[in-house]
């Protein structure tokens, strides 16, 4: 892996979420107190003269905890050989089971954040949040959104300033 500037930062954000999906972390990787899951939705952008990436988090989520506790989190690309620990990761809850010992992923420290990072990552983007606030339904300007939310679960988003990047040299 080499780092590199998060301004520099090229990356097919829609095409990256939707279809090779993401790894979020959150917790203190040095504690062992952290849970990750997959997720699909979310920008990576600039917010505040800063480069930012957004993670949103149901309050279902067993995740939702750690980014409410923790200060940083981290953003994870595996290989498509990692689908199915990414599937596993998204439909498992760290509360009920040790989801990553169902997985051939292997967690370690992150460059710059206490979230942990993946050894098998091919690319890895840590945040420190620097806001937070929720998807509410009177927002909503297309009522077809509701339909996301059969549980009336509405995501929390988290705006993270970019720390750091790593990608896998090629």
């Amino acid at each position: 892996m080499k780092r590199i500037d998060p301004k520099d930062l090229n990356l097919s954000v829609v095409n990256t979420l939707l279809n090779r999906w993401m790894l979020l972390s959150a917790g203190d990787f040095s504690q062992q107190q952290y849970n990750c899951m997959t997720v699909a939705w979310g920008f990576i952008g600039a917010m505040w003269n800063k480069p930012c990436a957004i993670a949103a988090v149901r309050p279902t989520r067993y995740t939702y905890q750690f980014m409410e506790q923790y200060p940083t989190f981290t953003l994870c690309t595996f290989p498509e050989s990692f689908k199915n620990d990414l599937k596993i990761l998204g439909t498992k809850s760290g509360r009920d089971t040790d989801k990553l010992g169902l997985t051939s992923l292997t967690p370690v420290q992150a460059e710059t954040v206490a979230a942990p990072s993946f050894a098998e990552a091919d690319m890895v983007i840590e945040c420190r949040i620097l806001f937070k606030n929720d998807i509410v339904p009177e927002g909503f300007v297309d009522s077809a959104l509701e339909q996301n939310y059969p549980q009336k679960d509405y995501h929390l988003m988290y705006y993270g300033e970019i720390l750091g990047v790593q990608v896998a040299e090629v």
